[in-house]
C-alpha cells in the first residue's frame, strides 16, 4: 500500500492493515531516506522529507473527514451521490470507525464505574428508514464488535425508542445508537449516542470522533464485512408503544372504559413516511381512538411527500386539511424519528415553534405552579409574558436541543425547579420523561390533557390553552455564508461572532444591550453559564435586546454560528412595524462594515432585506 506524491518519492506500509502508527512522531517532517523497523514484517520507509510532509498533510485531511461530521452531540453526513456540490463523506469505514470508538468508550466508562474490567456490554442500534440504512448499519455492527460489544438491532425504530432500550425492564442496554438524520434530505444520515444517562454532549461526541479519526487515517482498510458475532434482533418498538399506552391509560383513567380511553376522539397523524407509524396503529388504534385520514404512515426512506419535520409548512398544510375534512379533534405531525412534534387543534390551527412551546407549559404549569421553563434564545417576548402570567419563569439559553435539556438538566441539580425544556423546533424534554426529547412523549401528554378536558366538560379543544398567547408583530430568519474553506469556516464565525459582542459592549450600537435572565445564572446574551459548574460552549450566539425612546424595549437580535452549516443564522423579531428592517440596516451599517465583517461574510442577504424589508 503506497500514497504518493511523485514516481519517485513514497511512502511504504507493508502488511500493517491492523496497525496503528499514531505514536509516530507525525507533527514533523523525517530526515531523508530515514527508514525505521516495526518488527521483522512491518517497515516504514521514507525517501524524502517532501514525502513526509506531504503525508502529515494527507492524514491530517483525512482525520479531518472525520471530525467534520460531528454535528454538535451528533453525527451527520452526506451518506449518498445526490447533492450538488457535495461528495458522500459519511461513508462505511467512517461510521464503522465512529462505531468502534463509541464502544471503547462504553466500555472504558462502565470500568470506570465499576472499579475494573467488564464483559458482555450489550448496545443496540435502531434506524430510521433511509435507504442507506442498511448499508451504514453493517458498519456501526463491525465496530461495535470490533470495540468488544454485544450488539441488539432493533430494525426501524425512533430516536426516544433508542434511549428507552437502555431502562425499559427486559431490554435495559449499556447503551444505544440511533442512525438518522432527522428531516435532512434522504441524502444525509447520522448517528445519535445514548446511555442510560440520556444524550451524549458535544464534547463527548468530539472525544469519540478524534478517536475515530485517528482510527480512520491510520488504519488504510475497507470496512468489516465479517461479523464476528451476528447481531440479535429484537422487538423493541412493542414494548415501547406499550410503555406508551399504559401512560396514557393510567393518567387518563377513565371512568368507563378504561383500556379504551380515545374512544370517541378522532386524531390524524401525519409520520412523513419516517419512524412514526407505530404511534397511530400501536398507540392509538390500541387505545380506541379514530385514525381513519392519517397521512404518510409507511416507511419510506425517499420522503416521496414531504420534509418529515413539524416546521415544514407542507407537512402542516397537509395535516391541517386532514383535520378539517374529517371534523378531527387533533393532528399530529411528526418528524423522521419522532424525537419531535407538532399538533394542529381541532380549529385547523398548526401548533408548532413557540406555540407548541406555550402549549406544553400551560399543561405543565398546571401540574408544577412556578416551575421553570427553559427554552432557546429565539422564542418571542410574547412567550416569556405567557409563562410569567401563569406564574411560571421563563429561562432563554443557548440554542441547540442538546444545550437547552442540559440547562435544565444543570438547573435541577443546582435546586431551581425544571420540569420543561423545549427549543422552538419541536425538541421538548420533560424532568418526569428522564429528561429525553421524545416527539411521541409531548404528544402524549397533549392527548392526555385533551381528554381530560372533554371529561370535565370543556366545550373547546387544546387550542384554547393559549389563546391568551400573543404572536409577534414582525420576525426574519436570515443567513450570512462565511467566505473560507470549510475547514477555516468555523473559526471565521467565531471571529465574527466575537466582534458582535465587543460592539456590543462597547456601546457601538446605540440601544442595543446583551440579553440575560438573571435568576437561572445566565448572562452575556444568553450563552454564558456563571454558576460554580458552567456548560461547555458547542456553538458561539448572542442575543440582544434593542430598545429605543419612542418604544422602548421592542425586539431582539440574535446570532448564531451553525454546525451544521458554514454560517451564521441572524434571526430577528419586533413588535412594532417595520421594526425588523430597521434592526438590519443598524447590523448593516453600524456593525458589519464598519468592523470589516462584510470581508468574511455574504451579507448580501442582510444587504436586501435592510433595503427592501424582504428578500424578494
Amino acid at each position: 500500500m503506497a500514497f504518493t506524491s511523485s514516481p519517485s518519492h513514497s511512502i511504504q506500509i507493508i502488511n500493517a492493515s491492523r496497525t496503528n502508527f499514531s505514536f509516530l512522531p507525525m507533527n514533523k517532517p523525517f530526515l531523508k531516506n530515514f527508514h525505521i523497523s516495526l518488527s521483522k514484517n512491518i517497515s516504514l520507509r521514507v525517501e524524502s522529507s517532501s514525502t513526509a510532509k506531504y503525508s502529515d498533510v494527507v492524514v491530517d485531511e483525512e482525520m479531518d473527514k472525520i471530525r467534520r461530521l460531528q454535528n454538535g452531540s451528533d453525527v451527520r453526513g452526506v451518506a449518498l451521490q445526490g447533492e450538488k456540490g457535495r461528495s458522500v463523506d459519511l461513508t462505511p469505514p467512517a461510521v464503522e470507525a465512529i462505531a468502534e470508538s463509541f464502544g471503547e468508550w462504553v466500555i472504558k466508562g462502565l470500568e470506570n464505574e465499576k472499579g475494573g474490567p467488564v464483559e458482555g456490554v450489550r448496545v443496540s442500534l435502531g434506524r430510521d428508514p433511509r435507504i442507506s440504512g442498511n448499508t451504514l448499519s453493517v458498519a456501526v455492527f463491525a465496530g461495535l464488535s470490533r470495540a468488544g460489544c454485544m450488539v441488539f438491532d432493533m430494525g426501524l425504530a425512533t430516536t426516544p425508542a433508542c434511549f428507552m432500550s437502555t431502562i425499559l425492564p427486559s431490554f435495559e442496554y449499556d447503551a444505544s445508537i440511533m442512525m438518522t438524520a432527522s428531516h435532512l434530505p434522504y441524502t444525509r444520515n447520522g448517528l445519535k449516542f445514548f446511555t442510560k444517562k440520556g444524550g451524549l454532549t458535544s464534547p463527548e461526541v468530539e472525544e469519540i470522533c478524534d478517536k475515530a479519526a485517528r482510527k480512520y487515517a491510520n488504519r488504510l482498510a475497507k470496512v468489516s464485512t465479517t461479523l464476528p458475532t451476528p447481531p440479535t434482533k429484537v422487538d423493541f418498538m412493542s414494548a415501547y408503544a406499550e410503555h406508551l399506552r399504559d401512560i396514557i391509560k393510567e393518567r387518563v383513567n377513565h371512568p368507563s372504559h378504561y383500556d379504551t380511553p380515545l374512544k370517541g376522539f378522532q386524531i390524524i397523524v401525519n409520520a412523513g413516511n419516517g419512524s412514526g407509524g407505530f404511534f397511530t396503529w400501536h398507540v392509538l388504534d390500541k387505545l380506541g381512538a379514530d385514525t381513519f385520514g392519517s397521512l404518510h404512515l409507511n416507511p419510506d426512506g425517499m420522503f416521496p411527500n414531504h420534509i418529515p419535520n413539524p416546521e415544514d409548512k407542507v407537512a402542516m398544510s397537509l395535516t391541517r386539511a386532514a383535520v378539517l375534512e374529517n371534523k378531527a379533534d387533533l393532528g399530529i405531525v411528526f418528524d423522521t424519528d419522532v424525537d419531535r412534534s407538532g399538533v394542529v387543534d381541532s380549529e385547523g390551527n398548526p401548533i408548532n415553534g413557540d406555540k407548541l412551546i406555550a402549549l406544553m407549559s400551560a399543561i405543565v404549569l398546571k401540574e408544577h405552579p412556578g416551575t421553570t421553563i427553559v427554552t432557546d434564545a429565539r422564542t418571542s417576548m410574547a412567550l416569556t409574558k405567557f409563562i410569567t402570567n401563569k406564574g411560571g419563569q421563563h429561562c432563554l439559553y443557548r440554542v441547540g436541543y442538546r444545550n437547552v435539556i442540559d440547562k435544565g438538566v444543570n438547573l435541577n441539580k443546582d435546586g431551581i425547579e425544571t420540569h420543561l425544556m423545549m427549543e422552538t423546533s419541536g425538541h421538548g424534554a420533560l424532568k418526569e420523561n428522564h429528561f429525553l426529547d421524545d416527539g411521541a412523549y409531548m404528544v402524549v401528554k397533549i392527548i392526555i390533557e385533551m381528554v381530560r378536558m372533554k371529561l370535565e366538560g370543556s366545550e373547546g379543544g387544546i387550542g384554547i390553552l393559549i389563546k391568551d398567547l400573543e404572536e409577534p408583530l414582525e420576525s426574519a430568519e436570515l443567513r450570512m455564508v462565511v467566505l473560507s474553506e470549510p475547514r477555516y469556516a468555523k473559526a471565521k464565525a467565531f471571529e465574527a461572532i466575537e466582534a458582535f459582542r465587543t460592539y456590543i459592549e462597547q456601546r457601538s450600537l446605540p440601544g442595543w444591550e446583551l440579553d440575560a435572565c438573571g435568576d437561572c445564572w445566565v448572562s452575556d446574551g444568553c450563552l454564558v453559564d456563571t454558576n460554580d459548574d458552567p456548560a461547555a460552549i458547542d456553538a458561539y450566539m448572542y442575543r440582544a435586546k434593542v430598545s429605543d425612546e419612542r418604544n422602548g424595549e421592542h425586539g431582539w437580535v440574535h446570532l448564531r454560528q451553525s454546525i451544521h452549516n458554514p454560517n451564521i443564522a441572524v434571526n430577528l423579531q419586533s413588535t412594532v412595524p417595520g421594526g425588523c428592517q430597521y434592526m438590519a440596516k443598524v447590523l448593516r451599517d453600524w456593525f458589519l462594515l464598519p468592523s470589516g465583517m462584510d470581508k468574511i461574510l455574504d451579507i448580501s442577504q442582510i444587504d436586501k432585506y435592510a433595503r427592501n424589508g424582504n428578500l424578494s
